[in-house]
């Protein structure tokens, strides 16, 4: 048993507030250190905590997606992350998706009232602590402490490039032209549909190709030169350079969206999603970009229906860095030779909101039972979230790439299913459930 029973986290992310939120509730005291809002990095611009800079979907809901398995695991473990999402929830179809600024609100007040959780507003520049340490200080970690992570580990970072998507104002969509629908009628009609005509989409993807991008100044003039871009998040520019159709076969895909006035169905499909409660802020789905900001009022206002478009945010590109996790983390994202640090969220290399919040969930756990001198519990990998430690820990076949949960890094099951694809997934989810109520009840006797 540790000495101590008080955790330092640097970072309010959501792996940040997921992870100090576990360890209080495993009796720790917490010191949650978070230079904001007095400093921010280039992709924030919200005060508080867990704030979404991308999308505000948290992906699918369902049990037959890795993801919906994810979020399931954590509902049934006391997830804070989970909690908010649920409370500031938004219309999305089979997608959860919140109200981004309530739920930053939401998770801010609860850490800021919570009795063992001390908030410190002020930037870390080493991982030197008297306590145990979690880092959580997410992709965009600032210079100095990623110079000191560098320097004690010796290991190699990799460097990709992020981007977000522009957020419309609803009251400024041509609704006569757009129109309101879900793919293939599933659910109600959540999305804002823009539709295209052939020579519409045409001449939208010429000016797209054409457009000037941004300066990316704080990046090295290599990395300008040839950036890596992850696949999860690729810029529409960068997507539509791919070929004539690529966008018409990804996130401009017509398919199972007739216009429900007319029936009729188009050559094209530009969708925006709900971003908040009150649907006066709309997300441009599939439109990370790093175009300059008067090319996108240009380009995108050649969309039908966002001809007046005004924008409550514009599309951003940025820098993530992650660790090379494998043989410096184990599959508890604590540092592989014993000392009392561990890292969280989207710097170890799990890709997405929710593998950072769950992340943060599990290192929150394992430093809160480290430091009562007992065995966490073992998640496994039967289970999301034992899966993507597993991963961060070990990488696959010699590789290492940010990833997203999926059912691949899940183990497999002992015998065949029938059903296909779909009934397979939710087999390996009823098993990791079953797994994960016991690790809850487990967990119940410790608070």
């Amino acid at each position: 048993m540790m000495n101590n029973n008080t955790i330092d986290i640097y970072g309010a992310g959501l792996a940040g507030a997921e992870a100090a939120w576990q360890a209080a509730k495993y009796g720790m005291n917490v010191r949650l250190f978070e230079m904001k809002p007095h400093k921010k990095t280039p992709a924030h611009s919200y005060g508080g905590f867990a704030e979404l800079v991308c999308s505000n979907s948290l992906r699918s809901d369902c049990l037959s997606n890795a993801v919906g398995l994810l979020k399931e695991e954590m509902r049934r473990l006391g997830s804070l992350v989970m909690e908010a999402a649920t409370e500031c929830r938004v219309p999305a179809g089979g997608a959860l998706a919140v109200d981004r600024f309530g739920f930053s609100d939401y998770i801010t007040e609860k850490l800021k009232s919570h009795p063992s959780i001390e908030i410190i507003a002020e930037e870390k520049v080493n991982g030197v602590s008297e306590n145990p340490l979690i880092i959580a200080t997410g992709p965009l970690t600032s210079d100095p402490l990623a110079k000191w992570i560098a320097g004690e580990f010796g290991a190699s970072t990799l460097n990709f490039f992020d981007a977000a998507a522009p957020i419309v104002d609803f009251t400024t969509v041509n609704m006569e032209k757009a129109f309101f629908a879900s793919r293939y009628g599933k659910g109600d009609a959540d999305y804002i549909n823009c539709p295209m005509e052939k020579d519409e989409y045409l001449a939208f993807l010429t000016e797209l190709l054409n457009a000037r991008t941004a300066e990316l100044h704080e990046f090295d003039s290599e990395a300008q030169k040839k950036p890596n871009v992850f696949e999860g998040c690729m810029p529409v520019e960068v997507m539509a350079a791919r070929g004539e159709d690529t966008l018409r076969y990804g996130p401009l895909k017509p398919v199972g969206l007739p216009d429900p006035r007319t029936g009729k169905e188009y050559y094209a499909v530009v969708q925006l999603r709900r971003d908040d409660k009150n649907g006066t802020m709309y997300n441009m789905v599939g439109f990370q970009t790093h175009l300059a900001i008067p090319e996108q009022k240009r380009v995108f206002r050649m969309i039908p229906g966002l001809e007046n478009a005004e924008f409550f945010r514009f599309g951003v590109m940025h820098r993530n860095t992650y660790l090379n996790s494998p043989g410096l983390l184990n599959d508890r994202y604590r540092v592989a030779d014993g000392r009392p640090l561990w890292f969280a969220g989207q710097m170890t290399g799990v890709e997405g909101y929710v593998e950072s919040a769950a992340s943060g969930m599990l290192a929150g756990i394992d430093a809160a039972f480290a430091v009562r001198g007992e065995a966490a519990p073992d998640f496994t990998e039967k289970t999301a979230i034992g899966a993507l430690g597993y991963y961060v820990s070990r990488g696959s076949n010699g590789r290492f790439d940010p990833m997203n949960v999926n059912f691949g890094i899940i183990a497999p099951l002992d015998k065949r299913v029938k059903g296909g694809k779909k009934a397979k997934n939710e087999a390996l989810s009823a098993r990791a459930l079953e797994i994960v109520d016991g690790i809850a009840a487990e967990l119940a006797a410790k608070v």
